[in-house]
């Protein structure tokens, strides 16, 4: 039986790993990391401790001890990474995107540009390590933050960057409201989600 809990400082090297390795596959993953996809847990890294696990709502699954699938969560009006934290990470994105560094930044703005302004709880990222795939953990991180949207009335937001999740998301309510392009890259599906 997988044991749900909130991601802590101590998960953040392991989870990372598992993020990296979940989207090894991923179109906007590979567009981001063409031909360095080892730096995706070391991203997802930088991710994890300066955006997502500040705002105390991230959750990780796993059987025993082992952490096989993460879901990145930010509460409403608390997905914006403030401006003074991203220029303090820019050294730090420039070591690990290197000369992807700004087409990745023109990305995330595009994402941004789109992002509803309505407050709603922002699924930045699900996961799940690929021998945990199809063993319902992912579905139950899903679940267990979508019945506390639902008991608050509240909305929630995700990008899906492979159109194969797409229906995977439509099975907990989540519609597909346009289409991003990243520049000169793959195309992103945003999808909202009404309280039930």
């Amino acid at each position: 039986m997988a044991t749900l809990r909130s991601v802590t400082e101590d998960d953040v090297d392991e989870l990372s790993a598992v993020l990296g390795r979940a989207f090894a596959d991923d179109p906007v993953w590979q567009w981001i990391f063409p031909r360095h996809p080892e730096r995706m847990a070391r991203l997802f890294a930088v991710l994890l401790r300066n955006a997502h696990l500040p705002n105390g709502a991230s959750e990780l699954a796993g059987e025993g001890s082992a952490v096989q699938a993460g879901a990145l969560w930010d509460p409403p009006g608390r997905w914006h990474i403030p401006l003074s934290v991203q220029l303090r990470r820019v050294p730090t994105l420039i070591r690990i995107l290197g000369t992807r560094t700004l087409p990745v930044l023109r990305g995330l703005g595009e994402l941004e540009k789109a992002h509803p302004t309505e407050p709603h709880w922002y699924l930045a990222v699900l996961g799940t390590d690929p021998p945990a795939q199809g063993h319902g953990l992912g579905s139950a991180l899903l679940r267990s933050r979508l019945s506390r949207c639902d008991a608050g009335r509240l909305p929630a937001y995700l990008e899906s960057s492979k159109d194969s999740n797409v229906p995977y998301y439509e099975r907990f309510g989540f519609r597909v409201t346009g289409e991003i392009r990243m520049p000169g890259g793959p195309p992103v599906w945003p999808m909202w989600r009404d309280p039930a």
